[in-house]
């Protein structure tokens, strides 16, 4: 019974989005206060009914419900209770209920925090999501319901992907669909916007909490996929360029320039255009990630569903809403006039070229990840894009913005004079390439990528924490009393600063061996001996596996036992590699142990990364930097008082 009603309360929300869409855009058009306040109680429903469909799924993988098909195709009865719910969205279906349940969640947020917006920039807003939420709720309903019963249930399920059976990529989904649909909050502005016809000071400082929200999460996101790929795969790799990965890389890169440009609007009354732009192409490229992951057309490990129909029906989806943002864009484009003059060299000019390179990183992936498709429509020859190209065209955009960053960060509004700061920041670019020349000297036989890094991510810290200072007037006690937008800069950059030298460092000195090992043998790997003392038999709750002992030990101590695992699911027939890491501030030791070998043996592949942690400590700065802005006093409340903001909206359509 449960399952019918989760799938009525499905059908329900339809007719209540098109309510949301219709109504409230009629009674903003007709500036009808009648018909603009029912925007709130139709999306705080269309919340609650998406809201019970999604527990009505949830509770038929809890309770191994086979009479469900997904549940059936996607869980098993011994699987362990986390994988059971994390299995909700570990399937094409139930992701999209998730993702339909998420742009839900961010209207109903509307109407709580934006309370103080003008009646009928609220009103367009909530109207645009409810267009939004619309198109998805037809989608999973005529092409993907989650509710389809079996005449006759088996006894068991089919399990899910084994690859899917793990912490990191439990929680991996959420987040990054809230960073996705999170960036439609930004679209539904910008849209309202450009049908208002006005951007102003008012408008950007509601669109960054919206836009900064949803970076967090995508960033929190992308380094959880990472940190699962990184030791669930057994590849040792952080970042594969795999088009999944890119899919969510690419609406980053975009939301970052968004939150940048977003300020610029907000300080000095320019770049509306650009901005409004940025809004609809971030989210955008949230829409093409889900037609990539999703329509089969381009393979990877991350994919949901290989199915051309369901892709053709989220083309369209793309299509109507960024071909009408678009053209409305360029109906409406030129009464985004902005006011704001600026020198060459102003922070304003450093914002630009921060978008500018931030936007060219975006589509050098966007090409890159695309290219194999057009490559065999149009040539009729397959292709593939790997590493080699990303690494070559991507990394002198991100070289550009690390050497910059610091420098345009302390620019003043309007005009700046460009010795000052550079004599500002002098002791931190001499620190910089300071250590960056020890290194050289130091290494041997090494390329050039790990001192260049060190110098990257020295002189983003050092910058941060120079602009940091300068800020509190050169005086400690003042330091506290900086807002929290400060610190979040501060922590954010800096943290930006440590990921690029996590990433040079690991793939600058990373040590790898690769051997067929006997038990009881000991081997070197850079300076510690690893010792193969057993490998042996275990089961898991659901699962077989081999499993190695290996003793590591350094100048005779012992380091850590390490036990990796080749795992069989018995239910999928899949296996997957379980390496076993030994974690560490300056580096990891990370071991993996293959199949026997017909002469005897194992096959062992032994790494030691350097700095491997420092990636993930980077991006959860970043995340956290995010937080503190995000929770800054001024970006909460500026925006919103009513007596400023109806007359900053007050131009009719």
């Amino acid at each position: 019974m449960y399952i019918e009603l989760g799938h009525l309360s499905l059908i329900l929300a339809l007719p209540v989005a098109l309510v949301q869409m219709i109504l409230p855009m009629i009674g903003a058009q007709r500036n009808d206060a009648v018909l603009m306040r029912v925007a709130a109680p139709a999306a705080l429903m269309q919340f609650l009914l998406i809201t019970l469909s999604f527990l009505a799924l949830t509770w038929g993988f809890v309770t191994s419900d086979f009479s469900l098909q997904l549940v059936t195709i996607n869980s098993h009865s011994a699987k362990p209770m986390l994988y059971k719910i994390s299995g909700v969205w570990g399937n094409h279906e139930g992701s999209v209920l998730l993702w339909a349940l998420i742009l839900a969640l961010f209207g109903a947020a509307a109407v709580v925090f934006g309370k103080d917006l003008p009646d009928r920039l609220r009103a367009r807003v909530l109207s645009v999501q409810g267009a939004v939420g619309l198109a998805f709720l037809a989608f999973i309903i005529f092409t993907s319901n989650p509710f389809l019963r079996l005449e006759f249930p088996p006894l068991n399920g089919q399990g899910l992907n084994p690859l899917l059976q793990d912490p990191g990529l439990a929680f991996h989904p959420p987040f990054l669909y809230l960073g996705y649909v999170g960036l439609s909050m930004a679209f539904s502005f910008a849209v309202a916007a450009l049908l208002e016809g006005r951007v102003d000071a008012a408008w950007a400082r509601w669109v960054r909490p919206w836009t900064l929200a949803a970076w967090i999460f995508l960033t929190i996101g992308i380094a959880l996929g990472s940190w699962w790929a990184y030791y669930e795969l057994g590849w040792g790799g952080f970042w594969f360029w795999d088009p999944v990965e890119n899919a969510s890389f690419m609406p980053w890169l975009v939301a970052t320039a968004l939150l940048h440009s977003a300020i610029v609007v907000e300080k000095r009354e320019t770049l509306k255009s650009w901005t409004i732009l940025l809004a609809i192409l971030a989210f955008g490229f949230s829409l093409m990630g889900t037609f990539i992951v999703r329509s089969g057309v381009l393979t990877s490990v991350h994919a949901f569903a290989n199915d051309p129909e369901r892709g053709m029906f989220i083309l369209i989806i793309l299509a109507l809403f960024m071909g009408g943002a678009l053209t409305l864009f360029a109906a409406r484009a030129h009464v985004m006039e902005s006011k704001g003059v600026f020198a060459l060299v102003s922070r304003e000019s450093g914002l630009v070229l921060n978008n500018v390179l931030l936007v060219v990183s975006a589509f050098v992936v966007f090409v890159g990840t695309i290219w194999p498709v057009v490559s065999e429509l149009a040539f009729d020859r397959p292709l593939s894009v790997g590493a080699p190209f990303f690494n070559t065209a991507f990394t002198p955009f991100i070289l550009g913005l690390a050497l910059f960053l610091p420098i345009g960060a302390m620019f003043s509004w309007k005009r700046a004079k460009a010795g000052r700061v550079v004599k500002t920041l002098a002791l931190a670019g001499l620190v910089a390439v300071s250590a960056a020349i020890l290194l050289w000297a130091m290494q041997t036989d090494r390329s050039a990528l790990g001192p260049v890094g060190l110098f990257c991510g020295l002189w983003i810290f050092l910058g941060s924490v120079t602009e940091l200072w300068q800020r509190a007037g050169r005086k400690p006690a003042r330091l506290l009393r900086l807002s929290g937008a400060d610190w979040g800069k501060f922590i954010s950059h800096a943290g930006f600063g440590i990921v690029i030298f996590g990433i040079a460092g690991l793939v600058a000195w990373e040590e790898e061996d690769i051997r067929i090992a006997q038990i009881g043998e000991t081997f070197e790997v850079g300076a510690f001996s690893v010792t193969l003392e057993a490998v042996e038999e275990v089961q898991g709750p659901n699962y077989f596996a081999t499993q190695g002992r290996l003793r590591v030990e350094q100048d005779g101590e012992l380091i850590e036992v390490l036990h990796p695992e080749r795992r069989r699911y018995p239910v999928a027939g899949m296996p997957t590699t379980e390496a076993g890491i030994s974690n560490g501030l300056m580096r990891d030791i990370y071991l993996v142990v293959g199949d026997a070998q017909a002469g005897g043996g194992y096959t062992v592949r032994s790494h030691i990364k350097p700095f491997a942690n420092w990636i993930w400590g980077g991006a959860i700065f970043m995340a956290l930097g995010g937080f503190f802005s995000l929770f800054d006093r001024r970006l909460r409340v500026a925006a919103g008082k009513r007596s400023g903001a109806a007359k900053s909206t007050g131009a009719q359509a």
